[in-house]
């Protein structure tokens, strides 16, 4: 069987099941808290202002999510982790 022929064969097609690990592998938001925030779990390419473009639709908006985890992030807002959960407050 020759690359073609796999690439071709009908039968072999399974649908793609989504796990809840493959549903967090782009960042994943917890319930809420109380006060109206949530949590956000940095993941590769990410930074402080594409994380307030896409939650708050404003990237300008970096400085508040900035401001809420600074005991995490530390002293250089260009310098989050991978890995890091962050709160991301309600404007």
């Amino acid at each position: 069987m020759g690359l073609l022929d796999f690439l071709n064969n009908e039968g072999d097609k399974k649908p793609v099941e989504t796990t809840p690990a493959a549903a967090d592998m782009f960042g994943s938001q917890a319930e809420a808290p109380a006060d109206g925030s949530t949590s956000y779990t940095v993941v590769s390419g990410d930074s402080l202002s594409k994380i307030a473009k896409n939650h708050y639709g404003d990237a300008a908006k970096w400085h508040q999510i900035y401001e809420a985890n600074q005991a995490i992030i530390g002293s250089n807002p260009d310098l989050i982790e991978v890995g890091q959960t962050l709160t991301l407050p309600s404007l």
